[in-house]
């Protein structure tokens, strides 16, 4: 058989956010200490009652519609109309095999260029290539906490005005923990708004904002804007991979066509999960328990890392919500550059052979090679302990929740001290 043949996957390499844990895996495998603060998985588990409702239905084994399952639908459009009042009904409500996959067959559809704030997470610019579209990186600055300026946004319409634009936002953010404001993204929706942008606006992470304030953007833009979220960060379920959108409803024509290129693709997703998921995203006060002790794990790492980095004079955005802080190591260059450490790249690799700790490059996340910094992810302890602690004692430290982390932070600073 002749293998002599290009496709769009041709220069493309392994999910970073995944290789990364395999990567460690294998480490670990082989009796080596590592601190996993490179793989973003939520650490807590699957409230009980959710687990409560796969066990119930198990049996559920019949093709769910490709839209999906109707009580579903009907459960997550309720829960944008409770949270943040918008209308919608569950005729707008997508239900996907993760929101992963929605995320890419919305670009495999819609003709425009994608547009994404430097640095994005890490599948997002590899997907565009999947689907053999043009994506352009737009700067982000330490002063915005590396959130998208609306200038910067209006600057690149301008530009190429000629061509439909596609803007991928996600807030709070993979990989800096940084979120927007109210006022933020009314001026973002303004912009978007007067280009005719396409707003895709990445959520998974909304619902682990430390202070549960969370904003969305289609409720300043909601006839152009798209919510994508799941049960994969706030409800610990990443493996059972379920994705949701929320279309307006002045675009029912592109999530029908997403529909027909499900039903060709994934067909449908697994029937036990969404039944499950209705509980999720009923709420109640056993999920709001869960995300207040769950925000409140999170802040309280988060705070700390952060704090404990910036007296190294390592800065970060202010951690606001999700797992992640985005370390920049610009003081340390010299240091560094005279260890032949020149990369993003360099510097990860020599944190996990030499101390064993485990980040990811940002340039991963479009940031320029030289960029001499990383994402860091939080969440290497045990989150089934640290829900518990944290309802006991609301006061617990992050040395007491999480350990590991705080353990690794310190390797990381001590090998910094010594280089």
């Amino acid at each position: 058989m002749n293998t002599s043949f290009t496709l769009p996957t041709a220069g493309l390499k392994p999910s970073a956010t995944l290789a990364i844990n395999e990567h460690c895996n294998r480490y670990i495998a082989q009796g080596k200490d590592v601190v996993k603060l490179g793989f973003g998985q939520s650490p807590f588990p699957v409230p009980p009652s959710v687990v409560e409702a796969l066990r119930e239905n198990a049996h559920q084994k019949d093709y769910l519609p490709v839209k999906g399952l109707k009580v579903l639908r009907e459960t997550v459009a309720d829960y944008y109309r409770r949270k943040f009042g918008l209308a919608c009904e569950a005729e707008q409500v997508l239900i996907g095999p993760g929101s992963k996959e929605l995320l890419f067959l919305i670009q495999l559809i819609y003709d425009g260029d994608l547009v994404l704030p430097q640095p994005s997470w890490v599948s997002y610019a590899p997907q565009a290539q999947l689907a053999s579209k043009r994506h352009h990186w737009l700067p982000t600055y330490a002063e915005d906490g590396h959130l998208l300026n609306p200038e910067t946004l209006r600057s690149h319409c301008i530009q190429y005005n000629h061509r439909r634009q596609i803007l991928l936002l996600n807030f709070p953010s993979n990989p800096a923990g940084s979120s927007f404001n109210e006022s933020q993204l009314r001026a973002l929706a303004e912009v978007a708004k007067a280009h005719d942008v396409l707003i895709i606006s990445d959520e998974i992470y909304g619902d682990t904002h430390h202070q549960g304030q969370h904003q969305t953007i289609a409720k300043f833009y909601p006839e152009g804007t798209v919510i994508s979220s799941g049960l994969s960060k706030w409800c610990g379920a990443g493996g059972w991979r379920l994705g949701t959108f929320l279309f307006p409803a002045s675009l029912r024509a592109l999530l029908d066509q997403m529909a027909v290129v499900a039903s060709e693709t994934f067909t449908s997703t697994s029937a036990p999960i969404q039944y499950a998921a209705v509980k999720a995203f009923q709420g109640g006060p056993e999920i709001d328990k869960y995300l207040e002790d769950s925000r409140r794990v999170l802040g309280t790492v988060a705070r700390a890392v952060h704090r404990m980095l910036k007296d190294k004079a390592i800065l970060c955005p202010e951690p606001m919500g999700g797992f992640y802080l985005m370390p920049n190591f610009a003081a340390y260059k010299m240091s560094l550059n005279q260890r032949g450490i020149h990369t993003s790249a360099a510097l990860c690799t020599a944190l996990l052979e030499e101390v064993g700790v485990a980040l990811l490059p940002l340039s991963d996340f479009g940031m320029p090679d030289d960029f001499l910094g990383a994402r860091l992810s939080y969440v290497d302890f045990d989150g089934g302990l640290a829900l518990l602690k944290i309802s006991q004692n609301p006061a617990s430290t992050a040395e007491e929740l999480a350990p590991k982390v705080m353990d690794g932070i310190q390797r990381l600073i001590n090998w910094l001290s010594q280089i």
